[in-house]
């Protein structure tokens, strides 16, 4: 009705004309379309084109549809649009006949947005499953709305010559609906069916095709007998066994050398999820979004998965199909597969098909194959919502590569992260680009995918960065990897100012604030290995306020490997000599003899490099209850004390602060208190949450001393121990009842994770300074 009116009133107006540059994600996502259909409601004329700027929109009509047409562009955008600028101003009339669509066009500089990948939408699962229908059982149907996006595109403008769909030609019926604006697959680039598009296949692990009529029937029956297969999805390969087989599910563990770290599960449906883990209202919409991440969920009690998906953790990793292959294949009669990445530990997740017979044949009994290329890997993205909002633990797919809005403008830097977790970052203007889930740089493998990734990221923003940022760790591939890059001005970010200053950077905060940087290892300033620290931060500058007091670490890395070293330096501080008479449940995993000989170590400092972690201290209390003495995966010993813990348990330990231009927190009172409690008896449960208690207390006293110092009020929380919910809570809990404004991780994770976007803001800052 009001267009009607606008068109009606706007009849005898004149002429007027404006040129649009809308930016943002507005290519591939229909909104070309939209526009189309926008323009001729309200009776405009003019054209609509793709460039590698952004949108460009030439207009002409009367000045109320014009200023309809404005106000609609803002309020009703396609599902996977986000417009993050509109630059308007007038244009010279050029009576034009109607309103078209162009072909796409170069810009001068490629300033548009690129999709993330998103799930199937509901339109293309009602086709998909639809008899009737000319795509029915299609495991590539998408449109406008859902399909791949970031993974398959080299450049951009977003369209299909420069996709991995370049090489498929559309058949005529597909092509039709390519070129009709009315239809919700105009422009679609990923567009095809049966008749033109990819196709699936099954292969043997020694590469023989399976002659099977439908491919997919045949994997499933495969994988219900027992067998592994890998399954190439949008950003990867996955392995999948069929989660309620134990047997397989253990092979898949002996093959792939992954001992004990969780398995992630795909599950046909909601109502499955929900007989498999508790879900509250903001887990399921995380879980059900178009971005279909792996959500953290507490097991339900007598669920039928394999034990051995998670031993001893009280979560699944659990998501929902986001492929129309993934639909078709639960939809075979599983109640859940495992979905791991198609990797062997350690390594990049495979991506070419030659690639994933060459590596994986030793683990996968079958691969179900396409032949749409991946132009760039991405793992799934993880998440769980906690203290009011989602948490990252893996940022990847579905995430990557929308931008993190920052506070001003900045020169452009690259960004090259840390050693484990790894995510480069490349900032354009005021917007930061962190890129998909890397990993830890521990091969060769791992450091050429880092390499690729930033070429990509460089070559589809169009970004020359001036500035490359790392860490201060000598030996981290990503160091390397920075100072092998001529022609820029190289500048190194202390790994924890880096991940306080990325807290503030996703938040717009100038700083100073005090910071809590509390992980496992991370190189200081003084050579030492940091980790519990309280800082007084600014983007490019930071001092030390408070942090744990030093202590050996036994063995240096061996000690985050084997847990038990921490604890023996632990007692031999808080006991002296007189610790091997006590009555500890570690004593029962670990002699000792052993013990004895790791802390001679410590004492003499023999391959024992001095720390202040946090991380570490988590392992020596886990190793001291006799949860874990040895770890299969990073933070394993910590995440064990967290699940064992009794959040009731509200009596904190002793600790002592000890003055000094930076205060220290001398642990031996907490340690001594541990192993009474321990020697009386007191279940691991209440040990495990007063230790809890006794951290949230410990830093929010810290806070309030740096306050008296400082005057400052706002706290940012980052690091890899904000991985556990009880301490993210209690402490965000803690600091706002004492009159702080608190600030914690959202768009980037806690973890290293989140590391580039800290170093590329603080090294801009530090250039400016």
């Amino acid at each position: 009705m009001a267009a009607e009116a606008v068109m009606t009133s706007g009849a005898t107006a004149p002429l007027e004309a404006r040129h649009l540059l809308v930016r943002g994600i507005v290519q591939g996502v229909g909104f070309r379309p939209f526009v189309y259909q926008l323009a001729r409601r309200l009776g405009l004329a003019g054209e609509v084109a793709n460039t590698s700027e952004g949108v460009v929109i030439h207009l002409e009509g009367s000045p109320p549809a014009l200023e309809a047409f404005a106000a609609a562009l803002e309020r009703g955008q396609p599902p996977l649009a986000r417009i993050t600028g509109i630059e308007t101003r007038q244009a010279d009339v050029r009576h034009l006949a109607d309103f078209r669509i162009e072909t796409s066009r170069r810009g001068v500089s490629r300033a548009t947005l690129i999709s993330p990948d998103m799930a199937v939408c509901d339109a293309c699962l009602t086709e998909l499953f639809d008899p009737a229908d000319r795509r029915f059982g299609y495991p590539f149907i998408n449109c406008t709305h859902c399909g791949p996006r970031y993974t398959i595109i080299d450049d951009v403008p977003y369209d299909r010559p420069h996709t991995s769909m370049r090489r498929f030609t559309m058949c005529p019926a597909c092509q039709a609906e390519y070129d009709d604006p009315a239809d919700r697959r105009f422009h679609a680039q990923p567009n095809a069916c049966p008749v033109c598009g990819p196709r699936v296949a099954l292969y043997t692990a020694d590469g023989q095709p399976v002659a099977a009529a439908d491919p997919i029937a045949e994997a499933a029956a495969r994988l219900k007998s027992g067998r592994i297969a890998a399954v190439k999805g949008l950003g990867g390969f996955h392995l999948a066994v069929d989660a309620l087989n134990s047997e397989a599910v253990e092979r898949l563990r002996r093959r792939k050398r992954r001992e004990e770290k969780p398995f992630a599960l795909m599950v046909p449906d909601l109502a499955v999820a929900r007989r498999l883990v508790e879900l509250d209202a903001a887990a399921e919409a995380l879980l059900t979004s178009p971005r279909r991440p792996i959500v953290l969920a507490v097991q339900r009690p007598g669920h039928p998965v394999a034990p051995g998906v998670a031993p001893g953790n009280r979560y699944f990793g659990i998501l929902l199909p986001y492929t129309p292959l993934h639909h078709l294949l639960l939809r075979q009669g599983f109640e859940a597969l495992v979905m791991t990445s198609g990797n062997l530990s350690d390594e990049p997740i495979c991506i070419d098909n030659q690639e994933a017979l060459d590596r994986l044949m030793g683990i996968a009994d079958d691969f179900l194959v396409h032949d749409r290329d991946i132009c760039l890997r991405s793992d799934d993205s993880i998440v769980r919502h906690a203290a009011g909002a989602t948490r990252f633990i893996r940022r990847s797919r579905g995430y990557v590569p929308e931008p993190v809005a920052l506070r001003r403008r900045q020169p452009p830097v690259l960004a090259c992260g840390a050693g484990l977790k790894n995510t480069v970052c490349l900032t354009r203007g005021d917007e930061a680009f962190v890129s998909q889930h890397i990993g830890d740089l521990e091969n060769l493998a791992a450091y050429r995918f880092l390499e690729k990734t930033a070429a990509h990221l460089e070559r589809i923003l169009d970004v020359r960065p001036r500035i490359v940022a790392h860490d201060l760790h000598p030996d981290y591939l990503s160091t390397r990897y920075a100072l092998g890059r001529a022609g820029m001005r190289r500048i190194p970010v202390q790994h924890h100012h880096a991940h306080i200053v990325s807290v503030m950077a996703e938040h717009g905060l100038d700083g100073p604030v005090i910071g809590l940087a509390l992980d496992g290892t991370g190189y200081g300033t003084d050579g030492a290995v940091w980790g519990g620290e309280v800082l007084v931060a600014e983007a490019g500058r930071f001092t030390r306020a408070a942090h744990l007091a030093y202590l050996p670490m036994p063995g240096g890395t061996a000690a985050i490997r084997e847990p038990w070293r921490m604890a023996a330096a632990h007692l031999d501080d808080a006991f002296g000599g007189n610790w091997k008479h006590l009555d500890l449940p570690l004593f029962a995993a670990v002699s000792v003899e052993k013990l004895e000989l790791a802390a001679r170590m410590a004492r003499g400092g023999i391959n024992a490099p001095s720390t202040s972690s946090l991380g570490r201290l988590f392992d020596a209390v886990a190793a001291l209850c006799g949860l874990r003495t040895q770890v299969k995966y990073e933070g394993q010993a910590a995440m064990e004390l967290e699940m064992a813990a009794d959040p009731d348990a509200a009596d904190p330990y002793r600790y002592e602060v000890m003055p000094g231009e930076a205060l220290r927190v001398d642990t031996a009172p907490l340690i001594r208190a541990v192993v009474a409690d321990l020697e009386a008896g007191v279940p691991v449960s209440v040990v495990a949450g007063r230790f809890h208690r006794t951290v949230i207390d410990l830093f929010a006293d810290l806070c309030r001393r740096v306050r008296q110092r400082t005057g400052l009020a706002q706290v940012a929380l980052s690091g890899g121990v904000f991985q556990n919910v009880i301490l993210l809570e209690g402490m965000v809990r803690a600091l706002a009842e004492a009159g702080f404004s608190v600030y914690t991780p959202e768009q980037v994770p806690a973890n290293d994770g989140g590391i580039s976007l800290g170093q590329a803001v603080a090294a801009a800052a530090m250039a400016e300074r």
